[in-house]
């Protein structure tokens, strides 16, 4: 079974789209029907985000019901943690995985969506770890920024098969190698950066791959202080004050 992570608080406006583009690259093909359990961890959740799980979980139901049994499936369920800390999340929602005998954890973000290919992609790198890449296809959040910003992102970030970057929003790893690693840590922010290195200290193999595709939110309202949202305003407001967009200085806006 592969099982799927998605941390969320307070994201009933992105929630939907997420859990929808996992479903479909939970179908895919070239997965053979193995099933594929998504978990949603409600982190201090005070909107809609519950129902919006609650539906998909309906849905497959439904569609179990007149599925033909052979083929693993997808199962949409959620748990809630009041914690506020997105490594405490995604930690809650692997233990809930791996005791239900998950082979494999693809972590993303609510705010983001998955490819159709994203979880054989992963999978067919054979890796113990895989590191993927992430696109912005919406910088208008940042208004009079959102140009300068994309135009930077699109220099200084490496799209492509041996980058180095780290985002909680497209990484796989083996639950074996995570067992071995020890987990997410109970971090407010860098948690993946963390697990990563965990991971390199414990002889794991590792795929630094643009495969796995998925495409992540630039809003101005980040929900992980100190993450890519937050970066993100950070290199804005530098720009904004003192520098021009393509000045090199910049350079580190994309971690």
């Amino acid at each position: 079974m592969i099982g799927v992570i998605v941390p969320a608080h307070n994201e009933e406006r992105e929630l939907e789209q997420c859990l929808a583009a996992i479903r479909v690259a939970a179908g895919d093909e070239a997965l053979g029907g193995e099933a594929v359990h998504v978990i949603v961890v409600l982190d201090s959740c005070s909107d809609g985000s519950r129902a919006i799980v609650g539906r998909h979980a309906r849905a497959d139901i439904s569609h179990a019901n007149h599925a033909n049994h052979a083929d693993g499936g997808c199962v949409v369920g959620a748990i809630a943690v009041d914690v506020r800390n997105v490594g405490a999340a995604r930690a809650a929602g692997a233990a809930c995985l791996l005791a239900l005998g998950a082979r494999w954890l693809a972590f993303t973000d609510a705010d983001t969506r998955v490819s159709p290919a994203w979880l054989s992609a992963q999978l067919g790198l054979d890796a113990d770890v895989v590191c993927g890449t992430i696109a912005v296809d919406d910088w208008s959040p940042h208004r009079d920024d959102a140009e300068p910003l994309r135009r930077h992102f699109h220099r200084a970030y490496t799209d492509a098969d041996g980058h180095r970057h780290i985002h909680g929003a497209n990484l796989g790893v083996s639950a074996a190698a995570y067992l071995r690693a020890g987990g997410f840590e109970a971090l407010a922010c860098g948690e993946d950066v963390a697990l990563v290195a965990a991971l390199e200290r414990c002889g794991a193999r590792f795929a630094w791959s643009s495969a796995p595709r998925v495409v992540t939110s630039a809003r101005r309202d980040p929900k992980a202080s100190g993450g890519f949202g937050d970066t993100l305003l950070r290199y804005a407001a530098s720009a904004r004050a003192i520098l021009p967009s393509d000045s090199p200085v910049l350079a580190g806006l994309v971690e």
